[in-house]
């Protein structure tokens, strides 16, 4: 029995990053908080080569306000090939109804039945991405 062979990790450019995270809408936020770092799974859209979700109140939230670099993933299949994809940024709260409309996060679909009503924007200072063959079945 044959094994597959793992491909090298394709490197890819920013424009295809950006235009495989507009294919998902579920991701990963990375922050930090006083216990160490921790993650959240977070419902998310892309405008204009930012990233925007919405948050309760919470843990998450404030420990945005207190330190907002963030780190966020998102990953997916394409074509047989699996992809993930990384963006650093500032991540900040937005307080006025027109920049929460521009930016359409209001309409976002969410994993949980809570409410929702803060809107967070993440303006990205880098952004990565790796895509590599699948070596298992993918349905």
């Amino acid at each position: 029995m044959t094994t597959p062979q793992a491909s090298a990790p394709e490197v890819l450019d920013e424009s295809t990053c950006w235009e495989l995270l507009a294919t998902t809408d579920l991701g990963r936020i990375a922050i930090s908080t006083a216990e160490g770092p921790d993650i959240f799974p977070i419902n998310f859209l892309v405008k204009d080569r930012e990233i925007f979700f919405s948050s309760a109140p919470g843990t998450k939230l404030v420990e945005l306000t207190a330190e907002p670099v963030v780190a966020f993933e998102a990953d997916g299949v394409h074509d047989r090939k699996r992809w993930s994809v990384v963006v650093r940024g500032g991540a900040t709260r937005l307080s006025f109804d027109a920049d929460i409309t521009a930016a359409g996060v209001h309409e976002l679909a969410t994993m949980t039945a809570t409410d929702k009503w803060n809107y967070v924007r993440i303006a990205p200072t880098s952004i990565t991405g790796r895509r590599f063959s699948a070596l298992r079945h993918l349905s």
